[in-house]
Order: C-alpha cells, then sequence, then structure tokens
C-alpha cells in the first residue's frame, strides 16, 4: 500500500509564498548584475564608456514610458496603447514641425497629442466603465492606423539642431536624456509617495472598493493615471524623434512589452496598490542592457524579441507572490 502524501503545514505554505515574494522584489538588480557579468565575459566591447553611455540614453526612452506604465499599474490597470502613442506623439511633432510650426508648438503637440490618446482611454475606463486590457488594445489599433494616416506610411525625418543636441550632448559627462529619465522618475515617486493623490492612487489599485469607500474619487484617479502614462507617451516621443532624427509610424510593441516587464520586474504588483519606482527604472536599464548585449555578441534581431517575451513572461510569474 501506498503511504499518503502528507500536504505541507499552511504556515510553511504562506512562509514560503512570502519569501519568494520578497525575493521578487530584488529580480531588477540582481537580474542586471547578472546580465552585466554575462556580456561583461562574453565581449570586451559591453563594459566600455563608448557603450554604456549608448546604453543608458536608449534605456532613458524606455525609463520614461515605465514611468506612465508605473502609474497605471499602480491602479490595476494596463496601457498597451503605449505601443502606438508614442510612434503618435512623434508623428505628431514631425508632422507640424515640417509643416511649419517652430520646435516649441511642434514639442508642445506632440505632448498634447500624447495626452489626448491617454484622455480617451481613461475617460472609456473610468467613466464607462469597459475593461482597461480590451480598451487599450483597441486604442493600440486605432492610433497606429491615425498615425499611418497622418505620415502616409512613411518616415518624417525632423532635422534640428536643438534636438540634436538634446541626443548628444549634456551636462559635462551626464547626458540631457538622462537627466529627463531622472526628473521623470522624480516627478513620479514624488506623486505617488510624497501627496494625497499618489496615496489616492495607491488605495484605488489596492482595493477599488475600499477606497471608493473611503471617498476617494475612484473614476478621477484612473481617469489621472491614464493621461499621464500618455503624457509620458508624449516625452518619450520627443525623445525618440531627438535619437532618431525622424518620426517613425511603425508600431514599437517592444517598448510596450518592455515597459510593462520593467515595472513588475521592478517590485510593483500588476495586481495594483504597490509601486517601485527605483524597480521600475533598474528594471528599463536591465531590458535596455539584455538587448544592447545580444547585439554586441552577434546575435539575430530576429531572437530579440524571444528574450523580451521570455522576460516579460518571468515578470508576469513572478507578480504572482506580490498581490
Amino acid at each position: 500500500m501506498t503511504a499518503a502524501t502528507e500536504a505541507p503545514p499552511a504556515g510553511e505554505t504562506r512562509k514560503r509564498t512570502v519569501s519568494v515574494g520578497a525575493a521578487a522584489r530584488y529580480a531588477a538588480p540582481i537580474g542586471l548584475v547578472v546580465v552585466f557579468v554575462v556580456f561583461f565575459i562574453a565581449t570586451p566591447n559591453f563594459l566600455t564608456v563608448a557603450n554604456l553611455t549608448d546604453l543608458l540614453v536608449s534605456a532613458s526612452i524606455l525609463m520614461v514610458l515605465a514611468m506612465g506604465q508605473q502609474v497605471v499599474i499602480a491602479i490595476a490597470g494596463i496601457d498597451l496603447s503605449v505601443g502606438s502613442n508614442l510612434p503618435w506623439a512623434a508623428a505628431v511633432l514631425g508632422f507640424a514641425y515640417t509643416n511649419g510650426a517652430n520646435l516649441a508648438v511642434s514639442m508642445l503637440l506632440a505632448l498634447l497629442a500624447g495626452a489626448l490618446v491617454g484622455l480617451l482611454n481613461g475617460l472609456l475606463v473610468a467613466r464607462l466603465n469597459m475593461t482597461d486590457f480590451i480598451v487599450t488594445l483597441g486604442s493600440l489599433s486605432v492610433v497606429s492606423g491615425a498615425t499611418l494616416l497622418l505620415t502616409g506610411g512613411n518616415t518624417v525625418a525632423v532635422s534640428s539642431p536643438f534636438l540634436q543636441g538634446l541626443a548628444l550632448d549634456g551636462v559635462g559627462p551626464v547626458r540631457w536624456f538622462w537627466l529627463v529619465a531622472i526628473i521623470a522618475a522624480l516627478l513620479t515617486a514624488f506623486l505617488l509617495f510624497r501627496t494625497k493623490t499618489g496615496t489616492h492612487l495607491l488605495a484605488t489599485g489596492g482595493n477599488v472598493d475600499a477606497a471608493r469607500g473611503t471617498g476617494i474619487n475612484v473614476a478621477r484617479m484612473k481617469l489621472l493615471a491614464y493621461v499621464l502614462s500618455g503624457l509620458a507617451c508624449g516625452v518619450a516621443g520627443i525623445l525618440l524623434v531627438a535619437r532618431t532624427g525622424g518620426a517613425d509610424p511603425s508600431l514599437q510593441t517592444d517598448l510596450l512589452l518592455s515597459s510593462i516587464a520593467a515595472v513588475v520586474l521592478g517590485g510593483s504588483s500588476l495586481f495594483g496598490g504597490r509601486a517601485s519606482v527605483l524597480g521600475s527604472a533598474v528594471g528599463a536599464v536591465l531590458l535596455t542592457s539584455l538587448i544592447n548585449g545580444f547585439t554586441l555578441i552577434g546575435i539575430s534581431q530576429n531572437y530579440q524579441p524571444v528574450a523580451v517575451g521570455a522576460v516579460v513572461l518571468g515578470a508576469a510569474f513572478i507578480s504572482r507572490f506580490q498581490k
């Protein structure tokens, strides 16, 4: 006769889950160290000043996107429209600038264009109680189509000394891109952890019914979160134009997936109510380092999305222990 297998005590199971969840909060810094060590061994070009500078410039765009996504995930939402809102904002900047608007106005229009998409998402989610996944998935397609119509499906070249300086210059060794990303992170941290509004945002994600019961305007918090995510897309769109010298209308699905993965790897929960701005920033650097290292060692770009997808799945698994 086979002896029955005894289930572990409930207390032991809870302790194990808590310990895994605690370890999961350090997934991003641990992963970053591992990636740096592996690519340092694999190629001598990884830990060079030139490469690390370029890596952090690229990471700055993802970091700005991740800050917007961080606020949405904090309310237990998701913003899939990031993948099309970024090129949309960039296209608006390029279209306005090439049609006679000055650069300041063009950049302002890019910010407004990104925020407008966020506003529409927020209205549908907060006011009409539509599912955020469906709303932002629909926006992903609609805004992508609008971008193609605006640009005719072609990259819009933007030649501006200011934008070139934004991408290439800085204060001493510190690039302007890094400062923009740091400012975005500091503002996000201040909003979430030092203001009453931030407390309401986190409370909305933690328990929406309890938040509503304490008098928090849940609809307003959701609307604000999506507008801020859209605004982050506008800022990232400006940075992208500065870095590439043009507005590419193609979908940025890699940045969409990476913005979500960076937030969850950083210690935030997909269930909402928990945020880690520093963790999200580290997660953005980790994911950018991964792609950068693959490029240096000659791995085809066709395989790189596989790695990003694997990280997204890993981040989703980690989030199971962070509720």
